[in-house]
């Protein structure tokens, strides 16, 4: 039996409004578990010049009896999900930067040498002790049966030249991905989805400028995070140079003074570990 060309037209439209919210759905249903945990141990707090600074409270998730079970339940989801079921740039995007961001903080409060939380990421090896791999280095993380690093995910997925080639390769990305210390970008209380993902890559890239850890102005010299330093090389490509991309990225409010700088220079990169104790804006 041939259906009419008006009920095939009718049965296709049906058929992408049923698949059309799965696939929207992707990482709020992939990452319910880990947003429990933001929902409850994120503590967030805006400077006088709606500057972001936020941390996570591991002492709060260590005595939460459900983190455990939030924890195991996120990495089975992640080792059983299929990535092919990603389906465009907002959503493979969103859908990796939380990953990266989920195995930094299970790392953290999974591995505890001799049961306490490590002071800094670089207790776990690399540039203390440099024959251990960094935390950043090694493939212990499992997505979809396949073992990748914390590096793999951000530098050889998110800014890798798969997503370069599919245009979906963005330097902000550089302001979402958390390294679980106090000079990193504003952990966010919300994951990242599809239908956020640029607001929230926006916001948290103008709101970490508005920190001193990032950027400060003083006699004229501009002083940023070492981030820009570490990765010149994806804001260059992105805006032609450093001070383009702060430029098109910080609040106009403080374009000017941006502009008036002359010289440019980088802080050095605090690396304690993000509990609310290691942050002065939160005591």
């Amino acid at each position: 039996m041939r259906l009419s060309s008006q009920c095939s037209s009718w049965f296709v439209a049906m058929l992408l409004m049923a698949v059309l919210p799965v696939q929207a759905a992707v990482s709020e249903t992939v990452y319910s578990p880990f947003q429990a945990l933001l929902n409850q141990h994120v503590i967030e707090r805006t400077l006088p010049d709606d500057g972001l600074v936020s941390a996570f409270d591991y002492a709060s998730a260590l005595a939460d009896d459900r983190t455990d079970d939030l924890l195991r339940e996120q990495r089975q989801i992640l080792s059983g999900f299929d990535v092919t079921r990603l389906n465009g740039r907002e959503e493979a995007v969103a859908f990796w930067i939380n990953a990266y961001n989920f195995f930094m903080i299970d790392k953290i409060l999974s591995d505890r040498p001799g049961g306490q939380l490590v002071s800094s990421v670089w207790d776990y090896g690399g540039r203390i002790n440099p024959f251990v791999d960094s935390v950043f280095e090694r493939e212990m993380f499992n997505v979809g049966g396949r073992d990748v690093s914390l590096d793999g995910i951000e530098k050889g997925i998110l800014l890798g030249e798969d997503f370069k080639a599919k245009g979906w390769k963005d330097a902000r990305v550089h302001f979402a991905v958390n390294c679980a210390s106090t000079g990193c970008p504003p952990l966010r209380k919300q994951i990242y989805t599809a239908a956020n993902l640029d607001t929230l890559l926006a916001d948290n890239t103008q709101r970490a400028l508005h920190t001193p850890r990032h950027l400060t102005v003083a006699s004229e010299e501009l002083t940023v995070t070492e981030l820009f330093n570490w990765y010149e090389d994806d804001f260059v490509e992105a805006e032609g140079s450093i001070r383009a991309f702060i430029l098109k990225w910080a609040a106009p409010a403080r374009a000017q003074t941006i502009r008036n700088t002359r010289g440019l220079s980088f802080s050095d990169y605090e690396w304690l570990l993000n509990r609310p104790e290691n942050f002065p804006e939160l005591q």
